[in-house]
């Protein structure tokens, strides 16, 4: 589980295609802190620490998953947020979070206004049903709030400190992102579903 609250910004080493899925390395700053098997969300992605070292820990990517996210896109050197998953007892900020790709989106608008940026994502129609106006939705890993929703797409306003510790201040319009629905609007929208 996480909460959406990008701890660090990391590098990907590089990307080792291995038949159908790959092997990702990507220096980050906690790598002499984790362990063999601990999760870590990779713009958004839960992905399994394989190895690591003190500078750099290494994932393996399914095909699903290099399908289904914008990581089959990524590249050597590419900037990438990261969080760690949550421990019992800390502190609960964003929203519930489980690394668990639901789709991707596409940046229509990032501009700048006074100090703040103007973030609008095309979102996929089947995940609109999850999306309300002041509702979460993790773009990359970051839980935002929906500040305006269009019939296709999501405006979220994005904060200096958001800017500045995410990788969203090496964003272009037109880049795919992932999207994360919030779990339990998921949920009340299945038990809906067999009314």
């Amino acid at each position: 589980m996480f909460t959406g609250l990008v701890e660090a910004t990391g590098s990907v080493n590089y990307i080792e295609m291995r038949g159908d899925q790959a092997r990702m390395v990507v220096a980050l700053p906690f790598a002499k802190e984790l362990s063999d098997g601990e999760s870590v969300a990779i713009n958004g992605c839960c992905l399994t620490v394989t190895e690591f070292d003190d500078t750099s820990a290494s994932f393996d990517v399914l095909k699903q998953t290099l399908d289904v996210t914008s990581l089959g896109e990524i590249a050597a050197g590419s900037l990438v947020n990261l969080e760690r998953a949550m421990m019992a007892g800390d502190r609960f900020g964003g929203h519930f979070v489980q690394g668990h790709v639901d789709g991707t989106g596409v940046i229509l608008d990032l501009s700048e206004h006074g100090s703040d940026h103007r973030l609008e994502i095309e979102i996929p129609q089947s995940l609109m049903q999850y999306c309300i106006d002041k509702g979460s939705l993790t773009i990359d890993g970051i839980s935002l709030t929906i500040a305006e929703l269009t019939e296709k797409s999501a405006v979220f306003w994005i904060i200096p400190h958001t800017w500045e510790l995410t990788r969203l201040n090496q964003a272009k319009v037109g880049q795919k992102v992932n999207l994360e629905a919030d779990v339990i609007a998921k949920h009340v929208a299945r038990l809906l579903e067999h009314r």
